[in-house]
C-alpha cells in the first residue's frame, strides 16, 4: 500500500478496513487477524490496533476480550 505521508497510518488502514467492511469483503462476524493485517499493511502492531479502535468507536467492530475483533452485526450498526 502506497501511503499519504500526510496522514497517518491508522487512518488510512481504518478507511481500507472500512471499505473492506461495507462492501461485504468481511461479512459480519468476520474476526481480524492483527498478525495478517500488520504484514498486509507492513506496519507495527500498534498502527493495526488504533486502526481497528477508530472502527469499533464507529461501532462497526466489536472487540470480546480473550477473543479478538469481530466485524459488528449490520443491525447492531445501525
Amino acid at each position: 500500500m502506497d501511503y499519504d505521508p500526510t496522514r497517518p497510518k491508522w487512518q488510512q488502514i481504518a478507511e481500507v478496513l472500512r471499505e473492506r467492511i461495507d462492501s461485504g469483503t468481511y461479512p459480519p462476524h468476520h474476526k481480524f487477524s492483527e498478525v495478517q493485517l500488520e504484514s498486509e499493511f507492513d506496519v507495527a502492531r500498534v498502527t493495526v490496533r488504533k486502526a481497528i479502535k477508530a472502527l469499533r468507536e464507529e461501532g462497526r467492530v466489536v472487540t470480546s476480550h480473550g477473543m479478538g475483533s469481530f466485524v459488528a452485526d449490520t443491525d447492531s450498526r445501525k
